[in-house]
């Protein structure tokens, strides 16, 4: 029997969830495809939901995480600052170090 400890990562600011798990996810849904709309569609979520989402995320953070162009001729589209970026390499680098850290803890003990 193989044991593995389970747990989720997420990042606040002033006491509210700046950035987690599903968060993270709809910003690289969003960087994917250009679009709230369709990293919504992706991602099975209510427009109303993501955009919620990513206006909490953009008035938590120091600074915008993404910024979103009105449609026209070419249409618009929503596109991942450098900020926004940072905090998901940010994001994924400390979720992937506890991930590790957990995996060596439970190594470590006698339930093997």
């Amino acid at each position: 029997m193989e044991y593995k400890i389970k747990s989720r990562i997420w990042i606040e600011a002033d006491g509210e969830i700046l950035l987690g798990e599903g968060r993270v996810s709809l910003l690289k849904a969003i960087e994917k495809t250009g679009s709230l709309s369709k990293a919504a569609k992706v991602l099975g979520m209510s427009y109303k939901k993501a955009w919620s989402l990513i206006d909490a995320v953009n008035s938590r953070a120091k600074s915008p995480v993404c910024n979103t162009t009105i449609g026209g001729k070419q249409g618009g589209g929503t596109q991942i600052t450098a900020y926004g970026k940072t905090l998901i390499e940010t994001y994924e680098r400390i979720n992937k170090n506890c991930w590790e850290f957990l995996d060596k803890q439970i190594s470590q003990t006698n339930l093997k």
